[in-house]
């Protein structure tokens, strides 16, 4: 069965077919993601980048543009001017850096366009398996009396493993020290080695290590069990109600793009997406896999910006030096 190491699997540059479609794309398709090789985003990007460069007539191009979060690609997306650039990005930059940075270069409801939204997950709490606790109940009571002691790790400030954990600390009246990574990969191997304490974290990024003793797994931040790991309890069973959320990724282009090419592009991630290869690959890794439509994506953002954003303003979280 294809795994998450299938998806790795595919090149950076995607060969098209021999015969080329007419009209656009008339040159290779550029698709930006925000982070390293082998991330969540990049998982998701290659499986639709793929289907592009075997259906547009053209390669297709895939470019790992990290740092600050997912903001410095996501701004390249925002500024591209070529027509033939598009890319993925998640959570933070496209729903909560406008709150959280006031400089921010881009404004994703004016310089980016929603194509689809591609795979959510719930995350997983993790703790390195030094921290005395077997559950979240212990989790919560070492908090308490460590104030300020542990550390969390993150792929950067409004990501969605952040603000998760932010907001469970909010409701618990714990405290951690924040720590920033540029992806999830270095971080879970901080997180292993006991650099940093805890996590919230997709279950691509650490069920491998939790099932090798490696870290623990405490609960889940989705309103289900998750179906690959269905033995971790959620954060409403552990008792913390209202809590759920996704880490999820999605195609955007900038905002120039002609919708008829953004519609083309969305009804393509669907197909890509529906490919029965594509979906098991993706469900093994601990996705689920959800195409949208630009509008779907679109309400998506804005419900995201309103809840995450309140809470951002609400305890007055910075950005991390």
């Amino acid at each position: 069965m294809p795994t998450r190491r299938a998806l790795l699997a595919v090149p950076a540059i995607l060969a098209a077919p021999a015969h080329a479609q007419a009209g656009w794309p008339d040159r290779p398709l550029r698709v930006i993601v925000p982070f390293p090789a082998g991330s969540t985003p990049d998982l998701a990007g290659r499986a639709a980048a793929s289907h592009f460069g075997q259906v547009l007539g053209q390669p297709c191009v895939v470019e790992n543009k990290p740092g600050a979060g997912g903001n410095i690609g996501t701004d390249a997306i925002a500024k591209a001017t070529d027509g033939h650039t598009i890319g993925v990005s998640i959570n933070g930059p496209l729903a909560t850096a406008p709150t959280l940075f006031p400089n921010l270069p881009y404004d994703p409801a004016r310089d980016l366009a929603p194509i689809s939204l591609l795979t959510r997950t719930a995350q997983i709490l993790v703790v390195n398996p030094t921290v005395p606790a077997q559950d979240l109940a212990g989790f919560i009571a070492h908090l308490k009396a460590n104030p300020g002691k542990l550390s969390f790790g993150s792929i950067g400030s409004g990501s969605g493993g952040h603000l998760a954990m932010v907001d469970l600390m909010a409701r618990t009246g714990t405290e951690m020290l924040h720590v920033p990574y540029r992806g999830f990969p270095q971080a879970t191997v901080d997180l292993v080695a006991g650099r940093i304490d805890a996590m919230i974290l997709v279950a691509a990024g650490i069920l491998p290590q939790v099932r090798e003793g490696r870290a623990r797994a405490l609960a889940t931040t989705g309103a289900q069990r998750l179906g690959i790991a269905p033995e971790i309890p959620t954060l409403i069973e552990a008792g913390i109600p209202d809590a759920t959320s996704y880490a999820w990724n999605g195609l955007v282009a900038p905002s120039s793009m002609p919708r008829e090419r953004v519609a083309r592009l969305s009804a393509e991630t669907r197909a890509a997406l529906g490919a029965p290869e594509t979906r098991r690959a993706l469900e093994a890794a601990g996705f689920e896999v959800t195409p949208s439509s630009p509008e779907e994506f679109a309400a998506l953002i804005a419900a995201e910006a309103r809840r995450w954003g309140a809470l951002i303003t609400r305890l007055g979280i910075k950005p991390e030096a």
